[in-house]
């Protein structure tokens, strides 16, 4: 019987869990948001929780703990410089899990699991992206427009 027993195995022997679990956090902290299974993103939420927490904490006691998980100099320096800070006010839910649908392979639930308040640098970058396609549409509107100005699906 499987009583009293967390989580999840996702279909690997513990270190390679581990490490798997420990690279999912280390991409989530470096991009904000990774796209992944709906188990194995609901491990990774736990993991990610518990570093944002010590984030907040910022003393070098936490420092440490957070670097047996995250081992990338990078992505620890993201988690306690602007990661924690941001989520100083927040008691928790620093994450979200978005549901993607179903991967075409095997029919996996593919999720997107992210930080709930995404940095300025972030969404500036959204941003610019979404404009530049909307430009690209209107060129193309524009453009079809000149060819063809009699019909009327392209005056519209």
């Amino acid at each position: 019987m499987r009583h009293r027993k967390v989580g999840r195995k996702l279909g690997r022997k513990k270190p390679h869990r581990e490490l798997m679990l420990r690279n999912l956090v280390t991409s989530l902290f470096l991009t904000e948001s990774v796209r992944t299974t709906e188990a194995r993103a609901k491990e990774a939420r736990k993991l990610a929780e518990r570093l944002v927490t010590w984030a907040k904490k910022g003393d070098l006691h936490a420092r440490r703990m957070a670097f047996r998980y995250v081992r990338d100099d990078e992505a620890l320096k993201s988690l306690f410089e602007t990661v924690g800070p941001r989520f100083a006010a927040r008691q928790g839910g620093y994450t979200r899990i978005m549901k993607l649908g179903r991967r075409h392979g095997d029919g996996a639930p593919v999720v997107i699991l992210e930080l709930v308040e995404k940095s300025a640098k972030i969404e500036e970058e959204k941003a610019a992206r979404k404009a530049k396609k909307e430009a690209k549409i209107e060129a193309q509107r524009q453009e079809a427009a000149k060819k063809a100005p009699d019909l009327p699906e392209a005056r519209g």
